[in-house]
């Protein structure tokens, strides 16, 4: 039971520092979960990859996702989905319990106060940080266990290449009889799956 706590108080952390949403919190998120052991890097990516093709934020996804899965590799007296079900249950009201109250609150002052030259100052001051946490996320993002798992160059270079076309299909408009279209997000991560099952499998 002393896991769960530590659990408790990881994402408790992570739900009351996470600014700027899901990606932002990422880092947070691998620093409380992957330093300590409870899940590989590999395990850590993959869960990032499954969180974001499945309904809902992000980091709540990711959150049920690791609190079902981490009691059983810390621990093998947890191995059994009733202890995987009540960490998905810790950390999930772990993470948004905190959120939650902040944002009840944090709305009701800043509802009074928006004419504030502070609030305009601090708001100001906190665009720029949630830019820089999802820029370090997505740096984060690039090591091996995405690009290279198995060492080998070829992976490298066509899951280099996998992730160029996946950001200029995502940003850029592209024309199409007369017109300009942006492909929506879903469609690339259902391509770049069926991608990567016609090159790897």
């Amino acid at each position: 039971m002393n896991f769960y706590l530590k659990l408790i108080w990881a994402y408790l952390k992570i739900g009351i520092f996470g600014f700027g949403g899901g990606y932002a919190m990422l880092s947070l998120v691998e620093k409380a979960v992957v330093t300590p052991g409870w899940i590989s890097e590999t395990m850590f990516t993959d869960i990032v990859a499954i969180s974001q093709m499945t309904p809902g934020p992000i980091g709540i996804n990711s959150a049920t996702y690791i609190g079902y899965v981490a009691p059983q590799v810390v621990s093998p007296e947890l191995t059994g989905w009733w202890w995987g079900i009540l960490g998905s249950i810790l950390a999930t009201l772990a993470v948004t319990v905190p959120s939650f109250l902040l944002v009840l609150y944090s709305s009701h002052f800043i509802r009074r106060h928006q004419e504030s030259g502070a609030i305009k100052a601090i708001f100001s001051g906190l665009r720029p940080v949630v830019v820089g946490l999802i820029a370090s996320a997505a740096i984060m993002l690039m090591n091996n266990a995405n690009f290279n798992p198995k060492g080998i160059s070829w992976q490298l270079w066509t899951n280099i290449a996998i992730c160029a076309i996946s950001f200029v299909l995502a940003y850029f408009a592209i024309p199409f009889k007369g017109k300009k279209i942006k492909i929506h997000p879903i469609l690339i991560i259902i391509l770049a799956g069926i991608t990567g099952f016609l090159i790897y499998y």
